[in-house]
């Protein structure tokens, strides 16, 4: 924030003029500093600044102090520790750079100096203003997106490598691989990976892959290097031919400080060549401790599981009786059980028993009391009889009209109503008269021969004709 001062209208010396008008007041030290150093920061402003790092030293707090000169002049400057832990540049003596600062006056010494806010090598301003609007072209098409990205292949049959024969890091990748996973297959597609014809073979190298289909993920690779050195790799070209690869694509470009286009457009990005291997192939070792404690935690199991089942064999062995011992032990228990029944038998019938003579006894008691129907069971009883005694008397009656009755009837006491029975000498009886010859048709004389008493047997006689 500005200091405010009491003579803010004191213009700067004019050209040409040697010393202040004589009517110029007098201007205290501090008046004077400050008002330079607000004409500076107003006319001046945020400027980028280029030159070579020299005298470089840190305060206690964490600030860094340098001088920045070139061959003609030099400026101090002050890196406040706020702005140096967002640098992507470690500042060191000797080293070129370019400086976005404000130009200013230190009021306490009187020094010109320049407030620095960001730093970048010399002579990659341009780079990576190129940089910045490709990274902000492919953003907004979506190359970057995390859901077009696939996943690394946890187990891979092979990997390709895409990098310089040459290339320090090609011999990291392939230590790492073989130590990490040894039976593990690597195939390499040579490429530069510096200079004006490195993007062409770079991308040359990720389509062969493609084309031949032989590797389950691609590493593309390069050890560290300034943004020139890395700018194969921040190439449209290259970009291209990773968002099209159907193989996945891990970028192990530079150090960790460093960022490359093909970095963002990968499908998995690691800090270093060698953190790419560690990427593309399972850590072999892992591997061996993980199945070493699997298989120690099934034999465990097992032999948990053995356990048990052994007791319980011990168990079962000492709950199994002999069939002999068993029988008899069922025959116990079944004339345990049978003398149980016979005794609940016996308890049964001596309880009906009781229960029977307590029911006749109450009978008993019933039948020695007089019931409350008994005039009327005797005038009932008293109807009975005399209608008995009246049907007996009507039934008797109607048998003696009927003896009488037959009696009339009677064929044995024909003769005691006047009547006789004629038969013939073959014993029939005679019903008409025409049987007989002697006498006239409808009238016959009869004589009695012989009187035969009732019951006795009538004599074989022919009677005369």
């Amino acid at each position: 924030m500005d200091k405010p001062y009491p003579f803010s209208d004191v213009k700067p010396v004019a050209p040409g003029m040697t010393s202040l008008p004589s009517a110029a007041p007098v201007l205290p030290v501090s008046l004077l500093v400050g008002s330079a150093r607000l004409l500076i920061e107003r006319h001046l402003g945020l400027a980028w600044v280029s030159g070579e790092v020299s005298n470089l030293t840190r305060a206690a707090f964490g600030h860094c102090y340098f001088v920045l000169k070139d061959a003609h002049a030099q400026v101090r400057c002050v890196l406040f520790k706020s702005k140096l832990q967002l640098l992507d540049v470690v500042i060191k003596d000797g080293l070129c750079v370019e400086v976005r600062a404000t130009p200013t006056i230190y009021e306490a010494r009187g020094e010109f100096q320049l407030n620095v806010e960001m730093v970048r090598l010399a002579g990659q301003g341009a780079l990576f203003e190129k940089f910045a609007r490709l990274k902000l072209r492919l953003e907004r098409a979506g190359w970057f997106s995390t859901e077009r990205k696939r996943s690394i292949p946890s187990f891979p049959h092979a990997v390709g490598i895409v990098t310089s024969t040459q290339a320090a890091a090609l011999r990291d990748v392939l230590i790492t691989l073989r130590r990490r996973f040894p039976g593990l297959r690597v195939i390499v597609y040579p490429s530069a990976v510096q200079g004006a014809a490195a993007a062409a073979e770079i991308a040359a190298a990720i389509a062969i892959a493609n084309a031949r289909s032989e590797v389950d993920v691609l590493i593309v690779c390069r050890g560290g290097g300034s943004l020139e050195d890395l700018w194969a790799f921040n190439e449209e070209t290259v970009a291209l031919a990773v968002f099209e690869s159907r193989i996945p694509v891990i970028s192990g470009v530079g150090h960790e400080t460093d960022f490359t286009i093909c970095d963002f457009v990968a499908d998995a990005r690691a800090a270093t060549p060698t953190g790419a291997a560690t990427l593309a192939a399972p850590d072999g070792a892992a591997l061996r401790s993980q199945a070493a404690g699997i298989a120690a935690r099934w034999h465990r199991a097992g032999e948990r599981t053995l356990e048990l089942r052994m007791q319980r064999l011990d168990a079962a062995s000492r709950n199994l009786i002999h069939p002999a011992a068993r029988l008899a032990q069922q025959g116990a228990t079944l004339a345990a059980l049978a003398m149980r029944m016979k005794r609940a038998v016996g308890s049964e019938q001596t309880r009906l028993r009781r229960e029977c003579a307590l029911l006749g006894q109450g009978m008993a008691r019933l039948l020695r009391m007089t019931p409350r129907e008994a005039s009327s069971l005797a005038l009932a009883g008293e109807r009975l009889r005399r209608a008995q005694s009246g049907r007996l008397s009507a039934t008797s009656n109607a048998l003696g009209l009927l003896d009488r009755s037959l009696r009339h009837l009677d064929p044995l006491r024909v003769l005691d109503r006047g009547y006789s029975i004629v038969t013939g000498p073959s014993g029939a009886v005679v019903q008409d008269a025409a049987a007989i010859a002697v006498v006239a048709r409808g009238e016959a004389d009869a004589e009695v021969i012989r009187r035969i008493a009732a019951g006795e047997p009538e004599p074989p006689t022919e009677l005369p004709r």
